[in-house]
């Protein structure tokens, strides 16, 4: 009978031993994600602007932005999962959602960025 730690050490060389399909287009997802969030928290932070998103402005007001981290948090991993669960089957269809994820959200990146800049002056 194999002991907890050799249980553990099994699993993790299960899931860990080789790579994910598509981490480079996963880790530039939730990089622009985490670059989206960060402008918004700025944005939200500067003062005379509002969430645009109805979704995420929800988890704002009843759980301040701790509540909105972890629900854009949440959206990032659930694409991710789907891209990972996809990409068994069709790894194209997975890479063009991925493609398809940062290209919207480095738009909305750029959009943040612009209105932070146009607020501060320096456009």
């Amino acid at each position: 009978m194999k002991g907890p730690e050799e249980l553990n050490n099994s699993l993790f060389h299960r899931l860990f031993r080789k790579q994910l399909p598509l981490e480079s287009e996963t880790t530039l997802f939730i990089l622009v994600s985490a670059l989206d969030i960060f402008m918004t928290w700025i944005l939200l932070s500067g003062g005379g602007f509002i969430e645009s998103n109805p979704v995420a402005r929800f988890f704002l007001d009843h759980w301040g932005r701790k509540g909105f981290v972890g629900f854009k948090f949440a959206c990032v991993a659930l694409v991710c999962i789907i891209a990972q669960i996809v990409a068994t089957q069709k790894p194209h269809l997975a890479r063009l959602i991925l493609l398809v994820g940062i290209t919207v959200v480095s738009f909305v990146v750029i959009y943040s960025l612009t209105l932070w800049m146009r607020a501060n002056g320096l456009a």
